[in-house]
């Protein structure tokens, strides 16, 4: 049996301790904000925060995180900065990599408050967008900080 605590809430199930988290939360708990994109943990879609650490969960053993607080997209409240500021800069075209990529931003700026675009740049390199909205992702990610870097260009 294993114990997580997911989004401030202890959840239980039997799994095998190397048993992906991806799977874990999208098959036992149906947290299924929490996406699977390349299964080696190269592109980013699978982020969650563990103890405030972006992870890839595609590729961490649901043993390393027990006792560990785990964070997916459904913890994230809506009204948070974050979530905000991708809604204000309109990011999201497919969305797919979104749930990761609001993850990231929101650990960078637990750490960084006010980053510049070499700290959202380098915080943000693991998230692949293979719609290519990186510069509004920066631009929300100056909004979320309070940094008015950039206008909305609307799309034509």
């Amino acid at each position: 049996m294993v114990t997580l605590k997911v989004n401030g809430t202890s959840l239980q199930t039997d799994v095998a301790a190397d048993t992906p988290l991806l799977w874990v939360l999208r098959d036992h708990f149906q947290l299924t904000g929490t996406k699977y994109g390349c299964g080696e943990g190269l592109c980013g879609a699978c982020t969650v925060l563990v103890d405030g650490v972006p992870l890839r969960s595609c590729v961490t053993p649901v043993g390393e995180v027990q006792g560990k607080a785990v964070i997916t997209i459904e913890g994230i409240p809506d009204d948070h900065p974050v979530k905000q500021a991708w809604l204000a800069q309109e990011v999201s075209q497919c969305g797919y990599c979104q749930p990761g990529q609001i993850l990231s931003a929101v650990a960078l700026l637990t750490q960084i408050p006010k980053p510049g675009d070499t700290d959202i740049d380098r915080a943000m390199s693991g998230n692949l967008c293979r719609c290519g909205t990186y510069d509004r992702i920066r631009r929300a990610i100056h909004t979320a900080s309070g940094v008015k870097k950039a206008k909305v260009r609307k799309p034509t």
